[in-house]
């Protein structure tokens, strides 16, 4: 597992031109990235659906943004398709007939669909990676994980790796585990809005304005977060330094063990996992 972060984001891709099909939030947070590296306006191109929407994005971000996009694919080296996954097929067809080079890169963030299905899409001779980031990208914390298709290179990779790492971290896995890594970062900030939200009315309950008790969970669930991120130890052994013997916190955590708080999110992963695969029940 290779991993990348923002940081060390180096120029995207020397030399090569971007395209970037859906500007939307979460390509609109990717084409900040982009730009953000380094990369020169007048080599990253965008589309949308719309007129509205293609004027919103090129008076926002500087770059050609168009609502068709046929005559820019044979000169993209990269093309990175941020659409539902609904409207993939859609996309991938259009590429197809548009002259789409062999040798160009295609970048998918469509939750639940295989590379085997996108690589079949455009004829089995396009490199082709799948990436799951999340919201978070758009404040340049996302979590990214991304897998290779079987023309994918190690080029092809780094190239993946530091579009994302642009917008926040990036990590290499193997396919089989995106639909487990979608259940856990994809949708994971939909359960820490959730949590965030519950603990925030709890301070309102216990006599907190709720400005107040608002700014006190988003804080703290931050610093948590680093702390967990810069330190070496166990999340339970961080637990264990809030925890004084017969102390507050360990009465709350006891409330939370008796409400099967780790069972009911393991379930809550377990079942975004299957709706993906087809299984849930």
């Amino acid at each position: 597992m290779k991993t990348s972060e923002n940081g060390a984001v180096a120029a995207l891709a020397p030399g090569k031109r971007i395209g970037i099909i859906g500007a939307g939030a979460m390509g609109g947070a990717l084409l900040r990235g982009v730009l953000g590296s380094g990369v020169a306006l007048d080599a990253v191109w965008a589309a949308t659906k719309s007129d509205a929407s293609a004027r919103t994005v090129a008076s926002e971000f500087g770059i050609a943004t168009h609502t068709t996009y046929a005559e820019l694919t044979s000169s993209s080296d990269v093309l990175l398709l941020a659409v539902k996954p609904a409207q993939l097929e859609t996309a991938l067809r259009e590429l197809s007939a548009a002259g789409l080079r062999a040798d160009t890169l295609i970048i998918s963030v469509a939750a639940g669909v295989s590379i085997e299905r996108i690589e079949k899409a455009l004829g089995g001779s396009n490199p082709v990676i799948r990436a799951m980031p999340n919201t978070p990208s758009f404040v340049g914390q996302g979590m990214t994980a991304i897998a290779g298709g079987s023309l994918a290179t190690k080029e092809h990779l780094a190239i993946a790796e530091r579009l994302f790492g642009a917008v926040g971290l990036c990590i290499t896995i193997e396919e089989r585990l995106l639909n487990a890594v979608t259940a856990i970062s994809g949708s994971g900030p939909a359960y820490v809005y959730l949590i965030i939200e519950a603990l925030a009315d709890a301070g309102v309950r216990v006599g907190l304005p709720r400005d107040v008790a608002m700014t006190l969970v988003a804080q703290t669930v931050l610093g948590a977060a680093v702390m967990v991120q810069e330190s070496d130890r166990h999340p339970a052994a961080l637990r264990d330094d809030v925890t004084t013997p017969a102390g507050c916190t360990i009465g709350a955590l006891l409330v939370l063990e008796d409400g099967k708080i780790r069972s009911v999110l393991a379930r809550a992963v377990e079942e975004a996992r299957n709706v993906l695969e087809g299984t849930s029940r």
